[in-house]
This record gives structure tokens, C-alpha cells and sequence, in this order.
């Protein structure tokens, strides 16, 4: 059994990695051979890759422009593949701009097509369900809501839970280094400013900016930056030079420490992503920051279906598509159940940022309070096995499909 995967975010490439072990470790399954795009997690896995899509994990529609020859490039190794060496299915994980070309390409040749971790489309894009149901046979997803929601849009759909749980209970943490940032009697506030450079370099300034403000209400509070990459921690580093040349701001840059920064930190500030996920796993009191320009937030609101862009408080909410599209608002009783306070601006938020931050280093009640909130919701909602249930469900479908042509 071959199957072709399509992934271009660093996180689909983890869950990809996640799904393909899963894959391979079915006896009814036979050898499976996994060829397509994806990133160093999946290649580790045993996908054999055309190219590492994960470099080019892009946003905004100029910057998808500047790299069109690169995806037509693509499509086509693709679309050679298709013809000539068919797959027995192909499977899409997130980046849905790419992604739906090769849906397309492979329902050209009669491939069946599986999404596994759908686009958020009720979010921004509900328009584009017509692609999904002429080009996805199985849609997988991540969120309990997701499967009505597509279903009610005459989309094959099934809830298989978020593949971020998996690795989040199984991951193994570098336990002295956690153990060096706790037994400091100063708070630690970890700063995640995101997996794209891009998003770096949008939020990471601002960021800062709140921890040079909550430094001078507290001033024995420790900073530490989770960097994706070496080129972002050097960024980082940079930029952290720049602001010590007006104020003694003690930050610690760290490249592939994520998952022990967070375990460590009493609070964090963090770049809106599938890192809320983890941040709720491990219970710590966030505020969240998505800064884009101007222009990109006049479009946002013209786009935007729900209130809110964190995942963790969409998981709390009881109306997810309200008539007014608002943003969150601290002071608004309509947000009184979110867990993560959050802000999608093109403004300076610093000072609110802050405000949270310090009110949870501060008030020792509260934060405990908001701590045992986000205990309950995990219980809940951060169950393991997506990975199984998808390779199974995968698995399940070829095997019914290779049946139903036995019989023909």
C-alpha cells in the first residue's frame, strides 16, 4: 500500500510523523510505503520525501505569490506521480492554499483524497467548502464541533480528535533542564513567539515590549524565548540587544526547548497557534498576541466567523458563530469564560498584555484559580489516540475499497 502525503506546516509535519508510525504499526495494513511532502519529523518517520514543504510554511497572499514557481514546480512532481506511479490514496495535512491543487490533481486520476486536520474554513472561509466536497472524500477532524459543521455542508466528515494530544503524552522532557528553571525562586515567564519567521518577526517585538513592562511591576521575573529555529533565536537575540540599550531586560534565548520552557513557567506569552493546545496540557496561565498590519486586519474582518482565534477558547465557548463578529474584550461579560485572553490587532497591546501577566505573578489565588479552569478542560478535551483512530480509519477505507473492486 503506497500513500502519498501532502504537509507544509511544522505542525502537520508532527502529526504526519504521528500518523504515519501509526500506519505502519497495522498488521492488516501490509507494507506501506509513504512518498510526498512533508518535513524532517515525517522523513524521520520512514516517508520518503520529494521535498521538505516545511521551509516554505508561508502566510498572506504576496508572500505565497513570491514562491508560485516553486508550487507549480511541485504540483507537477505531483501530478507525475499521480499518473505514473499511482498511490492508493493521498492524504492532506493543514495548508489548504497548496493543498487543495493536490486534491484536485489526485481526484483527476480517481485517488481517494483524506484531510486529516481540516481547514479551519468555518473560521475564515466558508466559501471554500465547495473545493472540500468535490475534492475530499474523508475529511478527519481535529475539533468535536468540526464534524457537524461539515457534515451540515454535505462533507463526508468524522471526528478523530486533535493528533497535538498524542505527542503531547508521550513526549518526554529534558527533566534536569526543567528542573534548573523551577528551583530559581524568581517567576519564569516564557515567550513563544511562534513557528513561522514571519510570525516572529510580526509579534516578537511587542511581546518583549509587555515583558520589559511586567519586568518594572515585578521585578524579580525571569524571561525566556522558545525559538523554532537558530535563525529566529539570533533574531531573538538581536532584538533583545536593541531593547537592553534602554532597560535591563534579563531574557534567555533557547533553540528546541519549547516543551521544557513551558513546563517551567509559572506564565506565558505566546504567538496564537496550535502551541495553545500544549499551553492548555500543561495547565499555564497564557495570554495570546497575533499582531499583522493594517491592511491584514482590515481583510481579517471582513473574513473572520467567530470571536475568537485561539483554539482553547473556542473549546469553551457555547456560540461559535455570533451575529457580531467582535474581538475579545477583557471587560466584556460575553468573555467572561475564556481561559486565555487574547489579541488579533495591528496595534500595540503591550500594556494589556502585561496587565494579565502581572496580575497572575501578583495575585497568587488567581492565578490557582485559572490554573484549576484549564486542568478541567484538559481532562475533557485532551484525550490521546487521534493518530490510531486516523490510521485506522484509513486503513478501514482502502481495505472496503480494495474489496468492493475484488467483487467488481
Amino acid at each position: 500500500m503506497k500513500i502519498f502525503f501532502s504537509v507544509g506546516e511544522p505542525s502537520g509535519d508532527l502529526h504526519g510523523a504521528n500518523l504515519i508510525r501509526a500506519l505502519k504499526s497495522h498488521a492488516e495494513a501490509g507494507n506501506i510505503d509513504c512518498v510526498g511532502f512533508g518535513g524532517p519529523r515525517m522523513a524521520k518517520a520512514g516517508c520518503a520525501l520529494h521535498h521538505d514543504l516545511t521551509q516554505l510554511a508561508i502566510m498572506w497572499f504576496g508572500r505565497a505569490l513570491w514562491h508560485l514557481p516553486k508550487f507549480f514546480g511541485y504540483l507537477k512532481q505531483a501530478e507525475e506521480c499521480f499518473q505514473h506511479d499511482r498511490p492508493d490514496a493521498v492524504v492532506l495535512i493543514d495548508y489548504p492554499g497548496f493543498n487543495w491543487h493536490v486534491a484536485r490533481r489526485a481526484k483527476a486520476h480517481g485517488i481517494p483524497v483524506f484531510y486529516y486536520g481540516t481547514p479551519q474554513l468555518w473560521a475564515w472561509a466558508g466559501w471554500r467548502i465547495k473545493k472540500m466536497r468535490r475534492t475530499v472524500d474523508h475529511a478527519l477532524c481535529k475539533l468535536p464541533f468540526e464534524e457537524s459543521w461539515y457534515r451540515e455542508r454535505g462533507v463526508h466528515a468524522t471526528h478523530v480528535g486533535h493528533p497535538y494530544f498524542d505527542e503531547l503524552r508521550t513526549r518526554k522532557l529534558d527533566q534536569p533542564f526543567v528542573d534548573k528553571q523551577t528551583t530559581q525562586e524568581s517567576p519564569l515567564v516564557t515567550i513563544l513567539p511562534g513557528s513561522r519567521t514571519q510570525e516572529v518577526k510580526g509579534n516578537l517585538r511587542w511581546l518583549l515590549k509587555a515583558a520589559g513592562k511586567v519586568r518594572q511591576q515585578v521585578p524579580g521575573t525571569r524571561f525566556a524565548i522558545a525559538a523554532f529555529k537558530e535563525s529566529q533565536a539570533e533574531y531573538a537575540r538581536q532584538l533583545v540587544a536593541q531593547m537592553n540599550q534602554s532597560a535591563d531586560l534579563p531574557v534567555e534565548v533557547h533553540v528546541e526547548r519549547t516543551p521544557e520552557l513551558i513546563a517551567a513557567a509559572t506564565a506565558t506569552m505566546a504567538v496564537s497557534g496550535s502551541v495553545s493546545l500544549e499551553l492548555l496540557y500543561h495547565a499555564k496561565p497564557t495570554v495570546i498576541l497575533y499582531h499583522i498590519s493594517r491592511f491584514a486586519y482590515a481583510v481579517q474582518r471582513r473574513l473572520r466567523k467567530v470571536r475568537y482565534i485561539t483554539l482553547v477558547n473556542l473549546l469553551t465557548t457555547d456560540d461559535l458563530f455570533p451575529k457580531e463578529h467582535a474581538l475579545y474584550d477583557p471587560n466584556d461579560p460575553a468573555d467572561a469564560h475564556v481561559l486565555m485572553p487574547e489579541y488579533l490587532t495591528s496595534e500595540d497591546r503591550s500594556t494589556e498584555i502585561a496587565e494579565h501577566v502581572i496580575g497572575w505573578l501578583q495575585d497568587v489565588p488567581k492565578r490557582q484559580e485559572l490554573v484549576a479552569k484549564l486542568e478541567a478542560l484538559r481532562d475533557t478535551v485532551a484525550h490521546g489516540g487521534a493518530s490510531e483512530r486516523a490510521a485506522e480509519y484509513v486503513v478501514r477505507e482502502l481495505g472496503s475499497q480494495g474489496d468492493q473492486r475484488t467483487a467488481a
